[in-house]
C-alpha cells in the first residue's frame, strides 16, 4: 500500500541507523521541521530523504542576514527511486528561524510519484520496502565484509578508529559499510536498494576488493629514477 510522505532531496545517501546532521535554512523545510516538532501523533517523526540525480539543492545563503535562495523545482526524474526516512532526533532552532536537526536513518522506501502541492515543502508517492532480517547466508557473508572492511580502512586511513565498537547484526554492518566507504553516488543507492542484507554484503564485497586494490597500487611508489641512474657497481 502506497502513501504520501513529505520528502527532502538532498546529495546524499541515507542509510537506516546512520546519523545526519542537517542545517535547515529554506522556509519550506523550516515548515516541515516546525509541523514534525508540533506534531501530536505517536510514533517517530520523520521525512523522506531522497537522493538527486539531477539538479541541484537550493545553494546556502552567504551569511545569516542573507534570504534562502529559491530552490529549483524538482520531478520525479530528478531523484532516485529508494530513500530512506530520517527519524527527528534533536532539533536547535536558531534567532533567525533556522534549524540544525539531528536525524538518524529509519525505513526504506521507493518513490512513485513526487508532488508539490497544497503543502509548502516536496512531498512523494512512496511504498515501504520490506524491513530487512539477516538470514545464515548473511551471517555468514558479515565475517569476511568485516575484514574486508578493516583492509580497505587500513589503507584509505591508517589512524582511523571507524571500527572500535563493530555492529553485531550482519544487516547493521551492511549499512555503516555502505555509508562509510568512498563510493559513488550511484553504487551507494544500489547498495541502498539491494533487496536483502546478503546481497548488500556480497556488493560490498566486490567493491572493498576493487577500492582495496586500487589503493595498494597507489601506496606502491616507484622507485626514483635518480636512483635507477646510479653508476653500475665493479664487483
Amino acid at each position: 500500500m502506497s502513501e504520501r510522505l513529505p520528502v527532502f532531496p538532498l546529495g546524499t545517501v541515507l542509510f537506516p541507523g546512520l546519523v545526519l546532521p542537517l542545517h535547515i535554512f529554506e522556509e519550506r523545510y523550516r515548515s516541515l521541521v516546525r509541523e514534525l516538532v508540533a506534531s501530536t501523533e505517536d510514533g517517530p517523526h520523520e521525512f523522506g530523504v531522497v537522493t538527486l540525480r539531477r539538479g541541484v539543492e537550493a545553494p546556502s545563503p552567504e551569511s545569516d542576514d542573507d534570504p534562502a535562495p529559491e530552490p529549483p523545482p524538482i520531478k520525479a526524474d530528478d531523484l532516485y527511486p529508494v530513500g530512506c526516512t530520517a527519524e527527528l532526533r534533536q532539533v536547535t532552532e536558531l534567532p533567525d528561524g533556522r534549524f540544525d536537526i539531528m536525524t538518524v536513518g529509519r525505513r526504506r522506501f521507493t518513490v512513485r510519484d513526487v508532488q508539490q502541492g497544497t503543502e509548502p515543502y516536496l512531498t512523494a508517492e512512496i511504498e515501504w520496502l520490506p524491513e530487512e532480517s539477516a538470514d545464515e547466508t548473511a551471517a555468514q557473508l558479515a565475517p569476511r565484509a568485516l575484514a574486508a572492511f578493516r583492509t580497505y580502512l587500513d589503507l584509505l586511513r591508517p589512524d582511523s578508529e571507524a571500527l572500535d565498537a563493530v555492529p553485531g547484526d550482519p544487516t547493521v554492518l551492511s549499512h555503516l559499510i555502505a555509508a562509510t566507504a568512498q563510493l559513488t553516488i550511484d553504487e551507494r543507492q544500489l547498495l541502498l536498494a539491494a533487496p536483502d542484507t546478503a546481497s548488500r554484503l556480497r556488493a560490498e564485497l566486490k567493491l572493498l576488493n576493487r577500492e582495496a586494490g586500487l589503493l595498494a597500487k597507489v601506496r606502491a611508489v616507484p622507485v626514483p629514477l635518480s636512483d635507477l641512474a646510479r653508476p653500475a657497481s665493479p664487483n
